[in-house]
């Protein structure tokens, strides 16, 4: 026992890519072109390089690589399958957020003068073009390496869901077929049983004899033991072998592979905000939220006066909700009703509801009263955009009866979120209604991205507009 462990404390998996060595440097070139643009334009118009000039293009080499994301963030499930509409739409959108992030630093530290607006104005209108170019450049490399003689020779051993999908994935050339320990009359999955090429005991002979450069083992982990034979007779080959779980039979939320100090795990259910995804995050809550009270901030005052001159009570509405990873939180809203429920029943606005005030019902049909959880943003209680906040009352009552439910506090609760903006906004009468804005708000976790909060931002504002007479 204690040999195994010692032998287990030496061991250490690193995370890592398959990519050939061109796209891997194509995948790095959008931070180097927009600094290879900002100095053309400088030479363009006769400018001499200065310090404060060197300054700038670090800072734009920085900020350009954390907001360019990696090229295949645009592919379909189909290896090579490029939607040029969206990757160029979000090219545009991440130059956007560049030239933002530029300006606003620009602004903050009063260093614009030092800077030919002429030189400004040129780059940001020449380096999408840039951009554009190579990534035209780099999609020709990507068909290159999946239809081309560079595609290496591969075969898939296991064939099942996780190995008929990992071959779409993989470059359609090179492909060689299928190896299973079962024969083709007792496999269902593949639909050209052409492609099963022989029984799992026959491979190690099969790839020296055809040259296989890959073997991509697809088998269950129930078959552990026969992973572990495979395994060592793929030793006597050159060929390089990759394990490929099957991580699909989870329910994934923000499923990834990580590091441990150097052990690898598979990340079943996790927030999607670590890093500099949390960093973006958070700057655009504490700007918007911040600037938006400051513009606001007379409009919020006659609305708390209107509040406090047409019913008895305060101004402001204070209720526990869950927040970030369920800790309790004070939500504050301008008071729209009567009465200020915030006990262990909590009975949901309706149609009618004579608790409602005749100005807390404007106030509700345009959202106005969630305009003081600018406040709780900049608190670090909530968020612009992530699964609305529900009353604890509501919270003990639905996770009982919702699988998943409480998954939605693995991030910050949101002034809107990605359920109101698809017709979910108000109240939620029946437990169907729910159950699908929980659905909503895990898709949210699932597929969280900057570009996701923003385009949910544009549409809450146009959703406000449309529906007025929808909430209540």
């Amino acid at each position: 026992m204690s040999t195994a462990v010692e032998s287990l404390t030496h061991r250490r998996v690193r995370l890592g890519n398959v990519e050939p060595a061109l796209l891997a440097l194509l995948k790095q070139i959008e931070p180097l072109i927009v600094v290879l643009s900002l100095f053309g334009c400088e030479f363009l118009y006769g400018n001499r390089l200065t310090p404060d000039f060197g300054a700038l293009a670090l800072l734009a080499f920085i900020v350009s690589s954390q907001i360019f994301n990696r090229p295949g963030a645009c592919m379909t499930a189909s290896f090579g399958q490029l939607d040029l509409r969206k990757s160029h739409s979000r090219l545009l959108v991440q130059w956007a957020a560049v030239v933002a992030v530029l300006l606003l630093a620009g602004f903050a530290f009063k260093v614009t003068d030092l800077f030919s607006r002429k030189v400004f104005l040129t780059w940001f209108a020449v380096t999408p073009l840039a951009l554009s170019a190579a990534r035209a450049l780099r999609e020709r490399a990507r068909r290159w390496a999946s239809h081309g003689a560079a595609a290496p020779r591969h075969i898939i051993i296991g064939v099942n869901d996780v190995g008929v999908e990992l071959s779409r994935r993989l470059p359609p050339a090179g492909f060689l077929g299928y190896f299973d320990f079962r024969s083709a009359d007792r496999i269902s999955q593949l639909l050209d049983r052409e492609k099963l090429v022989g029984h799992c005991k026959d491979v190690a002979t099969y790839v020296r004899q055809h040259g296989v450069k890959v073997v991509y083992i697809a088998l269950p982990l129930a078959n552990v033991p026969r992973i572990g034979e495979l395994i060592n007779t793929l030793r006597d080959t050159t060929a390089s072998v990759y394990f490929v779980p099957d991580a699909f039979a989870f329910d994934l939320i923000q499923g990834r592979i990580v590091e441990i100090n150097g052990m690898p795990a598979l990340s079943v259910c996790e927030t999607p905000l670590h890093g500099m995804e949390a960093v973006f995050k958070r700057s655009m809550d504490i700007v918007l939220a911040g600037l938006g009270l400051v513009l606001l901030s007379p409009f919020l005052l006659l609305i708390a006066a209107a509040v406090r001159l047409t019913s008895r009570g305060p101004a402001l509405f204070r209720q526990r909700r869950y927040g970030l990873d369920g800790e309790e939180i004070l939500v504050y809203k301008f008071r729209s009703m009567r009465v200020c429920e915030d006990g262990p029943v909590v009975t949901q606005a309706h149609k009618g509801d004579p608790r409602i005030t005749p100005i807390g019902a404007f106030l509700r049909r345009t959202s106005l009263d969630e305009l003081p959880q600018l406040i709780n943003v900049l608190q670090g209680k909530m968020s612009l955009v992530g699964p609305r906040p529900h009353a604890v009352a509501h919270n003990e009552q639905y996770r009982k009866l919702i699988d998943g439910y409480m998954i939605r506090h693995k991030v910050r609760p949101g002034i809107t979120g990605l359920a109101q903006v698809n017709g979910l906004r108000g109240e939620t009468r029946t437990l169907e209604k729910m159950c699908e804005r929980v659905r909503y708000d895990l898709e949210y976790l699932r597929n969280w991205s900057p570009w996701l909060d923003i385009r949910i931002l544009f549409k809450t504002i146009g959703v406000v507009i449309r529906d007025r007479n929808n909430a209540y």
